[in-house]
């Protein structure tokens, strides 16, 4: 049975308390922002599945996720499904880490992004583990239904990490991160889609904050907040304010974090929404919050409050003018989440 979706008033940071783990919210009834719930497929084609990616193509949305007998195994794939208006199409597998009859790699942290014109591109990471692993680009020119065939990105160039990329004056601006030498946020920047790159940093020593997977807002003054997951409790940030060339010094964020994967979107009305796990260990609840400066956030729905894990969401606001989530449900499945912008009001 589907668990509700809540509406919740926010108490501050003050109320996480360490006995349970999690925001104590005085909970009411479901969200009015709510449109619509549902899982990407009925029947699982893998054991377990993780960090879904949702983009919107000139033929509907399309998300993908990695699959298969569990996290690291060797057979974990990259899965697809694409929404033709009325349902979600079966799961296919459109990548994996074959590279020989006797060698297999598993993949991990799909991302899928539509630039305005161009292919639908499918970026991946293949390796043993997260600190070994190497980025992977696959396109399509009809939203989904047929790929290229895999490149490998240049040595030292991964791709956006986990979280979607943003386009800044035909730039290309991906939020990246390595694990091999300490949790280390860099970014990449190409001018044409993928084929050659630059990378700046890593912008920190990984000391102070152990940060990755960055998601890139922007702000009202052109500036580009990048909100990123850390080991210290807290989501960290940095602004760039020369197109993602360079970066500030890394502080605090006012939000929680578990060391779980987050993802934000600068919405089209200007303010900045972010799902992530407001709580200082576990990835229950999963939730939304609304910024008007991305500097002061609220809290506005519970996604989900129920034991197990509710993790590594993606956003976007295609245009329809809804914003889409996507969301690794038990690791089980991937859900999909549609909310009313328009709903989601701060009271201020």
């Amino acid at each position: 049975m589907m668990v509700p979706l809540r509406f919740i008033a926010m108490l501050g940071l003050a109320s996480l308390t360490a006995a349970v783990g999690f925001a104590q919210y005085e909970q009411s009834a479901p969200s009015p922002a709510v449109v619509k719930e549902e899982f990407i497929y009925d029947e699982p084609p893998t054991p377990q599945c993780h960090a879904s990616t949702i983009a919107e193509t000139k033929a509907g949305l399309v998300t993908a996720w990695f699959g298969g007998t569990h996290e690291k195994h060797p057979d974990v794939g990259i899965w697809l499904s694409r929404f033709d208006g009325e349902k979600w199409s079966e799961p296919v597998e459109v990548a994996n880490g074959v590279e020989s009859k006797e060698n297999r790699y598993p993949c991990w942290n799909p991302v899928l992004f539509q630039p305005e014109k161009g292919p639908l591109l499918l970026f991946y990471k293949v390796g043993p583990s997260p600190s070994t692993w190497w980025g992977m680009l696959k396109t399509s020119d009809d939203g989904g239904a047929a790929w290229s065939e895999a490149r490998r990105l240049p040595e030292g160039i991964l791709g956006p990490i986990k979280n979607k990329p943003i386009m800044i004056d035909g730039v290309l601006l991906c939020g990246s991160s390595t694990e091999h030498d300490g949790w280390r946020l860099h970014f990449e920047r190409s001018t044409d889609l993928g084929k050659t790159w630059q990378s700046t940093g890593p912008i920190h020593d990984g000391r102070t904050f152990a940060a990755i997977q960055p998601t890139l807002l922007t702000l009202d003054d052109g500036s580009i907040l990048a909100l990123c997951r850390s080991r210290q409790g807290k989501i960290v940030q940095t602004v760039s304010r020369d197109g993602g060339k360079t970066w500030s010094e890394l502080i605090a964020a006012e939000l929680p974090n578990p060391n779980a994967g987050i993802d934000g979107v600068t919405l089209d009305d200007g303010r900045h929404l972010l799902v992530y796990n407001h709580t200082p260990r576990g990835r229950s609840p999963l939730n939304v919050a609304i910024s008007k400066d991305g500097r002061s956030w609220k809290p506005l729905v519970v996604l989900e409050d129920q034991p197990g894990e509710y993790s590594y969401p993606a956003v976007i606001q295609p245009s329809d003018g809804k914003v889409h989530i996507t969301y690794t449900w038990k690791r089980t499945r991937v859900k999909h989440v549609v909310l009313d912008p328009a709903k989601l009001n701060t009271g201020d």
